[in-house]
């Protein structure tokens, strides 16, 4: 029991990186390690001279597990929160022009659009290359760095050299909304610190490189592990050249399932294999490692048995093996680039070896939580990752199917065909309960699914993982020695993908796959987890029924413990505002890309945000103007969320199905005490809306009575000086405690004499970092300086929410300040 409950508490600890914590952690660990030391030297100490018998009571021993379990979860957020704050003490602040080393210990990573799958004229630009670094910094510890070059800049590149390169240097900043993909925590999980736009680059020699004073960066790359990497990552390199340059089909796939790299898949095989649920057999997983080593371990086992037969009388077979099975995991490991499934095998092989070796009973479900503890030993940003979730997940619920299995009662099976049929059902029952007990973690990391998700890896998972990988496996191997008979197989395996993609187009035309996004709450997924544990619990432990019971929440309406929530999106350059209320959500403004179908503000952001609030309608849309960054991710909302009705200045292609009305001043709903209200543009103007639309944005203005801090929030989209000054004319004691600033903060907007007579108590700016308008400008700023007026940026701060509790009480949330590695530090806005 003790040991279970030292490796939950040292997972759990390491699962709270990057939240704040307080500054008398370190006296609780002193504390927690005292009473532990205490207690379980007490019982060990009772438990040779048993002059005390309290050691044996129920309230002791809880005592004991609980001092333990908080002991080692302090650990693990002590070691996880070291980690995190070394790791970012090298992170560059700001961007800058400058001019570094770098040395060149990766391959690159290519990824393709729609139009980059022919060789066509305009190929050169239809790649994103992204290049991983090391940038050598005097009296420093090296950084690790991502670098973005073109393909003739590539082609120069090599690895294990040095170059000296001159480009801007960014700070890695995205977007802080919750339930979204986290930029910065990506980029922080895969060590990646920053990135560099090159302009200049040229090749330096180790003789150059030591007058910079970079001598012990030279030897640490002539050590034995790194110059084995090093040729490592040139085989993989060698892999994907070789492939590329035949004759095979499904290049990128086959490439994908042999070395985990995705450079040359395209955009249409990836967006199949995420619509059908099978993305993860692209990653490589422990059947591509188990595989090689069980290819290679089988032909070592029969060259024994053909030259020194006698071997076996010395060594038993299995123990004989282990080693060369040991060693091939780990070196297919380091070829497909330590990515965590592997790493996962290969922890799991090493520690089920060593078991073995020193004849112990194996307890599967503690040695997944040994080996999920020593990887985060090693590596403990692997849980920022949701592979390690899933791949542990995933781990768990086949181990218990396995046992489940185990504890049938066996059955002689003769014929064939009862075998295959039994496989079948194995294969069929692992698949539907791993993807019901992962459907939680799914919803919570992704937030959509395939129902059909089951069948399509019930089709997938044994044409790939028996037949597809193995002979790539072998392929791969034959191939370093005969090309041509290397290239035969890589056929074979060729054409196996090829009737399976088939297959898969068939059913994904003739069933309508779709990955639908879900919009469930976090009280909701947990609800659901719950349920899904009480089903997947040994029978009589608990009654089924009460799965039931704990998914009545879902058919509940969401109802918030907010009487009012008020959120301002950080969606970069642009404005997206959600506004909740118990009985009708709406949003003013939805934000938008300059290219929605480069990057989708609607898809990447706004969606999943309204998912992640159980938001599935919208009561009202107002959408201030139809300029791009105000209106541009309408179009993809409107194809997942339901908008009841849409308002704005003038109408276009896209409100041609929706129900349709423009805004305009005089306009009001109250919805319980709040009130909504239009300022701004007057009705008869909106015939000229297309020739002038910032100054005729609709501006809104909404009381909120019951808050006892900010009652009147002011949004005033891009709304310049003349529609402030028309403001002023025609509300001349309008109340304002929260004020969107108009036009992101620019100089054209927000006056002088309009901030000194609205006062407002705190100013936003919804802008993005580093934006070439400059916004917020440097004057607006000063005049909210001089005025003593607060200003919070979706910059610095990103979503900046304010919600209201029911006794009036009103909280402020500021996205960045949830995690450690979303603060932002360097405050170029401030100064």
């Amino acid at each position: 029991m003790y040991s279970y409950i030292i490796l939950i508490g040292w997972i759990l600890g390491i699962s709270f990186m990057g939240v704040k914590t307080p500054q008398s952690l370190n006296l609780y660990f002193a504390l927690s390690l005292g009473l532990s030391l205490i207690l379980l030297g007490f019982k060990y100490f009772n438990r040779f001279y048993k002059k005390y018998s309290c050691t044996d009571s129920s309230i002791f021993k809880c005592m004991t597990l609980i001092t333990v379990c908080i002991f080692t979860y302090l650990s693990g957020l002590l070691y996880a929160d070291h980690a995190l704050e070394k790791r970012l003490a090298l992170r560059p602040l700001q961007n800058n022009q400058s001019q570094h080393l770098i040395y060149i210990q990766s391959m690159n990573k290519i990824k393709l659009n729609d139009q980059a799958q022919n060789n066509t004229p305009s190929f050169r630009q239809q790649k994103l290359i992204q290049q991983r670094i090391v940038v050598l910094m005097p009296n420093q510890q090296p950084i690790p760095m991502v670098m973005y070059v073109n393909e003739q800049q590539a082609e120069m590149i090599q690895l294990g050299h040095y170059y000296q390169v001159t480009g801007q240097f960014k700070v890695v900043h995205g977007y802080a909304v919750e339930g979204t993909f986290d930029k910065e925590k990506w980029f922080l999980q895969e060590n990646l610190l920053g990135i560099l736009d090159l302009q200049a680059i040229h090749t330096i020699d180790e003789n150059q490189l030591k007058q910079f004073g970079f001598q012990s960066f030279i030897d640490q790359q002539q050590h034995f592990d790194q110059r084995i990497l090093l040729k490592i990552e040139r085989l993989r390199l060698d892999f994907r050249h070789f492939i590329s340059n035949s004759s095979l089909h499904n290049k990128g796939l086959l490439l994908a399932l042999l070395t985990g790299d995705e450079s040359l898949l395209s955009v249409e095989i990836q967006s199949l294999f995420k619509k059908l649920g099978i993305a993860h057999l692209l990653a490589i997983s422990g059947p591509h490692v188990l595989i090689f080593a069980m290819m290679f371990c089988f032909i070592f086992n029969l060259i024994a048995r053909k030259i020194y037969p006698k071997i076996f009388l010395k060594i038993p077979r299995l123990y004989l093996l282990v080693y060369p099975f040991l060693a091939c995991v780990v070196f297919y490991t380091a070829f497909v680039g330590f990515e965590i499934p592997a790493l996962r095998t290969m922890i799991m092989v090493s520690v089920f070896s060593l078991i073995l070796l020193l004849n112990q009973k194996i307890q599967a479900i503690k040695h997944l939580l040994f080996t999920a503890s020593i990887l985060l030993l090693i590596d403990p940003f692997s849980i920022l990752s949701a592979a390690f979730w899933l791949s542990f997940g995933a781990c768990f619920i086949l181990i218990r199917v396995y046992q489940t299995i185990q504890q049938q009662p066996r059955q002689q099976v003769q014929s064939w065909q009862a075998k295959l049929k039994h496989f079948v059902q194995v294969l069929f029952d692992s698949q539907w309960k791993t993807f019901i007990a992962l459907m939680p973690l799914v919803l919570w990391i992704f937030q959509q699914f395939s129902w059909l998700t089951p069948l399509s890896n019930f089709i997938a998972i044994p044409v790939i993982g028996s037949l597809v990988v193995p002979i790539e496996v072998l392929a791969a191997c034959m191939s370093l020695f005969s090309t041509s008979l290397g290239i035969l197989l890589f056929k074979v395996a060729d054409q196996l993908l090829s009737f399976l993609l088939s297959l898969l187009d068939f059913l994904d035309q003739t069933l309508g796959f779709k990955l639908d996004w879900w919009a469930f709450s976090a009280v909701q997924i947990l609800c659901i987890a719950f349920a899904i544990f009480i089903l997947f619990l040994p029978k009589g432990v608990i009654p089924r029924f009460w799965a039931l019971i704990c998914l009545i929440p879902l058919l509940l309406p969401n109802k918030s413990q907010y009487i009012f929530q008020f959120n301002v999106l950080d969606v970069g350059q642009g404005q997206a505002v959600f506004i909740n209320l118990p009985e009708h959500k709406m949003m003013v403004d939805t934000g938008g890309f300059y290219d929605e179908t480069k990057f989708s503000i609607g898809q990447n952001l706004i969606i999943p945000y309204l998912a992640r609030q159980g938001v599935a309608q919208l009561d009202q849309v107002i959408l201030s103007h139809l300029d791009q960054d105000h209106s541009g991710a309408f179009a993809e909302i409107a194809k997942v969320v339901d908008i009841q009705k849409v308002y704005s200045n003038e109408k276009d292609q896209r409100f041609d199905h929706s129900n349709f009305e423009y805004c305009y001043q005089g306009q009001h709903w109250q919805y319980g005490q709040v009130k909504i209200k239009v300022l701004s543009p007057p009705k008869n103007s909106l015939s000229g809306v297309p020739y002038n639309q910032n100054e005729l944005s609709c501006v809104i203005y909404i009381q909120v009575p019951q808050s006892n801090q900010y009652q009147n929030f002011l949004i005033m989209g891009d709304a310049g000086w003349e529609t402030e000054f028309s403001l002023l004319q025609q509300y001349p004691d309008l109340n304002v405690d929260v004020l969107v600033m108009g036009h992101h903060g620019s100089r054209h907007s927000s006056s002088f004499a309009f901030l000194k007579q609205l006062k407002p108590k705190l100013a936003i700016v919804s802008a993005g970092y580093g934006n070439r308008y400059g916004h917020p400008h440097p004057i607006v700023l000063k005049r909210l300086k001089a005025l003593n007026i607060p200003v919070r940026t979706t910059i610095e701060q990103g979503s900046i929410e304010f919600n209201v509790k029911t006794n009036g009480q009103m909280e402020i949330k500021d996205f960045r300040q949830t995690q450690k590695w979303l603060i932002f530090k360097s405050h170029l806005i401030s100064d």
